[in-house]
């Protein structure tokens, strides 16, 4: 039986789970993997899904593909939008998309597994296909590390995984050494006095002070590193108060840093902690405030052999000129727990998702940050051909280059 892969890809679209929450996603996987008649596990890392394809003696490929969706209320107007809702972490219903494309990672892993058990007369060795929970907390692969993955299934020789962004569908994006950045994530709680909002002399105001600290962090990456160099220090959330008439006691603040190496790290995080305590101090603070670091990634470093196998493959599959270097995204993941906790290569590419001329369009035009969502937005959806062909390939292109 054959997976009808754009039917599968829509589905998923239509019922995206948040973090840890990927029940119905992982049901729909082991559904498909029986079907299919692969061997699996379920349930690793909390949601986690595990396959395993066994043909004879050679190497162990490890295939990668997240799962979970974000808390965004889909714009796109497709046909297949999700209407999904979810609850949070702080228990607050939110709106759930498929805002950065595992959808599409989901669907065309699942379409690489059957096309390399349907040809297991043209190669040998062992393919893991991993199905990762809560890629979007940094937590997913480390979970299912945790949970015995590389104990329970056959450990990798190399470790394969790619994402879905707004390139021109067709065009594969991978580059040698550091692909994606580290990151952490804080939270800062600044300790104030509340009070009576009619009496703001009697009160240390947390609101104000998280206001100050959000616009000397913007100093971080604009006056203390660089401008050659590459760090991002943004703020995400601000969550202060319940009422105009009371200034609360806290305000909290999340943070998203992010920088190439470990030497960047230890000065922006140096900065932020710095610059957090003064201006706490600089508001007259009781209490000084507390950080704390939500998740940790290492940066996203492709092997440049293996790397060089991969481009190698793709060039010849799919012609000179399909292959590009998109330079270092700032964006993080964790895929590479998997390939770090092993001890070998890992290559991660990125593949288009984007309507080729209404891409080409928008860079004539000079408007691609405009007119092109990118990942996380809420008008952020692949056109489905020939996205879905081209992930599938490319998953089993990587593949068969290590596979015997």
């Amino acid at each position: 039986m054959s997976i009808d892969l754009e039917a599968l890809y829509i589905d998923l679209h239509r019922h995206p789970e948040l973090s840890f929450q990927e029940t119905r996603t992982a049901g729909v996987i082991t559904d498909r993997l029986t079907e299919l008649g692969v061997e699996f596990e379920e349930g690793i890392g909390k949601t986690g899904v595990a396959a395993v394809v066994r043909n004879g003696e050679g190497p162990v490929v490890w295939l990668r593909a997240d799962m979970d969706a974000l808390p965004v209320p889909e714009q796109t107007g497709l046909p297949y939008a999700s209407t999904a809702r979810g609850t949070d972490p702080a228990g607050t219903d939110v709106p759930v998309m498929h805002a950065c494309g595992h959808d599409m990672h989901v669907t065309c892993l699942l379409g690489a597994i059957e096309r390399l058990r349907a040809t297991t007369d043209e190669w040998s060795g062992t393919v893991v296909a991993v199905f990762q929970p809560a890629e979007e907390y940094g937590a997913g692969s480390q979970a299912m590390i945790a949970d015995g993955v590389l104990d329970r299934f056959p450990r990798p020789d190399v470790v394969l995984g790619q994402h879905v962004t707004p390139l021109p569908a067709g065009v594969i994006g991978v580059r040698p050494g550091t692909q994606m950045a580290a990151s952490d994530g804080l939270t800062v709680t600044l300790h104030g006095r509340g009070g009576h909002g009619s009496r703001p002399h009697s009160t240390i105001d947390p609101i104000v002070m998280a206001a100050a600290t959000v616009m000397r962090l913007q100093t971080v990456a604009s006056r203390e590193v660089d401008p050659r160099d590459v760090a991002v220090v943004t703020v995400g959330s601000i969550h202060a108060g319940l009422k105009n008439n009371i200034i609360p006691a806290e305000a909290k603040l999340e943070l998203s840093l992010r920088y190439p190496d470990d030497e960047m790290r230890d000065r922006v995080l140096a900065a932020v902690e710095r610059i957090v305590h003064a201006e706490a101090v600089a508001s007259g603070a009781e209490v000084p405030p507390t950080i704390v670091t939500d998740h940790t990634l290492p940066p996203t470093i492709n092997d440049p052999d293996a790397t060089a196998r991969a481009v190698a493959a793709f060039e010849r599959a799919f012609g000179e000129g399909s292959v590009v270097d998109p330079g270092m995204f700032t964006g993080s993941e964790d895929v590479s727990w998997f390939a770090r906790e092993s001890g070998v290569p890992l290559v991660f590419w990125f593949w288009g998702g984007v309507d080729p001329e209404a891409f080409a369009a928008a860079k004539a035009a000079g408007t691609l940050e405009r007119d092109i969502p990118t990942n996380h937005s809420p008008f952020f959806a692949p056109v489905i051909h020939p996205t879905l062909e081209r992930g599938v390939d490319a998953l089993v292109v990587a593949a068969r280059e290590f596979l015997d």
